[in-house]
Parts: structure tokens; C-alpha cells; sequence
């Protein structure tokens, strides 16, 4: 059975808040099905796009968007006209729409940065994060070489899924994987880590949602929660709040390995 057959939602799940980041829409590497399919399965009453939605830098240099891009936009803007309340915090890939931000169209926000209450009252700071990426803020043609070494990355990352998918497994991120053993990169998502904990206690947060840097977490930071809704390039990862405030670390490679194991105790 493919990862698609495996990841079919059943009946809707009622839930207060869903966080997604780092989507890429316009790049290849874009895991557009897999996202509109998790977000068919539920049925939130807040949806954060939490940046890097639309990959602005790839389509510069050529314009790449198929069909299940478009089906990505047409899901947000269809919870949307059901009720969803969408916020769309901008990020550095979507830098070009920071010159409209507070624009409000229907149900659907565009923001730089919110403020998010939970369920149990936690105040939470939403923000993509390239604000605290030193290298993004001050070293821009560094950060534009990097996305082209990041790309062969990916593109590795795609030829290995494929045949991962011929032969029957579920989602792996062979860049994630890298991420979490090289000690720069390791060196680096700490930092990053910091730098946003340390704005959340200066302006007195409980916590924070950002994206960025594609590494999804939910830690403590010091004092901060630490929340980071990971990618749809790499890992293919979310957040979701339940009605009773508490916080999920959605993984698509583990929720396949589930529906796997229940298929196979029914066999």
C-alpha cells in the first residue's frame, strides 16, 4: 500500500488551532499532497500559515506549480469559507508580501508576527523566525548559497522517496536525518532556539510558534515553551492544538508507521 493510500482521512477531526510552516509552494521539493491531505482530516477553528507558504526566492528564477499546489491554496481557502479563521504570518521565502501585512480579506489575515492564546491560557508568540536566523538577517548572499547546496539535498531527498514509495515504505527525510548529525547544523538550530526564547521573555510570552529553520520541536527553552511546526519539504510535520489547550507534534513518516502496524493487527 502507497503512503497516499495509507495517509486517506476518515471522518473529520474537530480541533482548536492547526500550525503549518515552511510549505514552499512553487519549489519540486513541496510535499503539497501529503499537506492537503492532512488538512482534510480536520476541522480547526484557527489555521496558521506560519511562513515560507509561497516560496517567492525559486519562482524569481522560473515558475514551477502544479496541480496539488493549487489544491493546497483551494483546501485553506475552502476551511476558510467554512469558518476557519486563517492567519498567514509571513516569512523570508514570502518576504513580498510583508508590504501588505494587516491586510484582512474575509476570513483570511496577513500578518507579520501574532499573538496566540491557548485553550489553558498560555500566551503564545507566532512568528516565522528569520528575525533570530543571523545568517538570514545579515548575510543574505550567504543565506541564497546555502538554498542552493539545501536544494541538492532535497533533491537527493526526492530520488530516495521515490524509490522508497516503488517499493512499499512510508515517508523518510534523508535531510532531516543529516540535520540532526552534523554538528553545525546542530550548533546552529540551538542558537536559533535561544535567540527566540529570549525575545519571548523579553516581551513576556509563555511561548512560541515559529518555523524556519525546518527542524520540528516542542521543548523547553529556559523558561519558554518552544514550539517549532518543522516543514513540508523535509520532514513533513505540524502542530495541533485540542480543544482542551494541549499541543501535538504531528510527524507524517510516524503517523504512517501507525496506520501501517493497525493494518497489519488486522490482517
Amino acid at each position: 500500500m502507497s503512503s497516499a493510500e495509507l495517509s486517506k482521512p476518515g471522518r473529520k477531526q474537530r480541533v482548536r488551532t492547526l500550525w503549518i510552516s515552511d510549505v514552499h509552494l512553487g519549489t519540486r521539493d513541496c510535499q503539497a499532497e501529503h499537506l492537503a491531505t492532512f488538512l482534510k482530516r480536520y476541522q480547526a477553528d484557527k489555521v496558521y500559515l506560519v511562513g515560507d507558504i509561497i516560496d517567492g526566492w525559486r519562482l524569481r528564477s522560473g515558475v514551477f506549480w502544479p496541480q496539488a499546489h493549487t489544491n493546497v491554496i483551494r483546501r485553506l481557502l475552502t476551511m476558510s469559507k467554512r469558518g476557519t479563521e486563517v492567519i498567514y504570518v509571513t516569512g523570508n521565502h514570502d518576504e513580498f508580501l510583508r508590504g501588505y501585512s494587516s491586510l484582512v480579506l474575509g476570513n483570511i489575515q496577513l500578518v507579520d508576527e501574532a499573538e496566540h492564546r491557548t485553550a489553558d491560557g498560555r500566551r503564545l508568540l507566532v512568528i516565522h523566525g528569520d528575525q533570530f536566523d543571523v545568517i538570514t538577517c545579515y548575510h543574505r548572499w550567504l543565506a541564497f548559497l546555502g538554498d542552493s547546496a539545501y536544494e541538492l539535498t532535497l533533491t537527493l531527498n526526492r530520488w530516495l522517496n521515490h524509490w522508497r514509495r516503488r517499493y512499499g515504505y512510508g515517508y523518510w527525510s534523508l535531510s532531516a536525518y543529516l540535520k540532526q548529525r552534523v554538528k553545525r547544523a546542530v550548533n546552529f538550530i540551538s542558537d536559533f532556539e535561544q535567540a527566540i526564547a529570549h525575545e519571548c521573555v523579553k516581551r513576556g510570552f509563555d511561548g512560541v510558534v515559529c518555523g524556519h529553520i525546518h527542524h520540528a520541536e516542542m521543548c523547553r527553552v529556559g523558561e519558554v515553551e518552544y514550539l517549532n511546526c518543522g516543514d513540508w519539504v523535509e520532514s513533513c510535520t505540524a502542530l495541533i492544538e485540542h480543544l482542551d489547550g494541549s499541543i501535538q507534534l504531528y510527524r507524517l513518516a510516524e503517523d504512517q508507521t501507525r496506520q501501517q502496524a493497525e493494518l497489519a493487527a488486522l490482517a
